[in-house]
């Protein structure tokens, strides 16, 4: 188990069953109750698949997904083309480049690079809401 601080409270997350969070197990996860923020990990790991969020954090992640992720899977290029092009744009190093670690400024930035972008894949517009 990996010791993780949250970012929102200074407290450790405690290494949980998602059963807590979903009513039903999807594996284990990151969790910070005081804050309600928290973060899966990759199967078969205790390793996050991100930073832990918070209720709006999590929001701005989806929305985030929800305009990045048309572009590799409508087969236009594959993933890790899709984030090398998002760090370009983004002006960071492609390690750097991952939406599961990114805060709320950058998951808008996110959006806003492929809402004007959408052209370059004809994809469509992605169903974020203004929040």
């Amino acid at each position: 188990m990996i010791n993780i601080t949250c970012p929102y409270c200074g407290q450790r997350a405690k290494y949980v069953d998602s059963k807590i969070v979903y009513g039903k197990s999807y594996g284990m996860i990151y969790l910070c109750s005081d804050c309600d923020a928290y973060v899966g990990v990759h199967k078969g790991t205790d390793k996050p698949l991100g930073r832990l969020a918070d209720k709006e954090l999590r929001y701005w992640k989806m929305a985030a997904h929800e305009a990045f992720d048309p572009i590799w899977k409508t087969k236009r290029m594959k993933r890790n083309q899709a984030y090398k092009w998002l760090a370009e744009r983004m002006g960071l190093s492609p390690k750097e480049t991952h939406i599961g670690m990114f805060d709320v400024s950058q998951c808008k930035k996110v959006i806003k690079i492929c809402e004007n972008s959408k052209g370059e894949f004809n994809y469509g517009k992605a169903r974020t809401k203004n929040k």
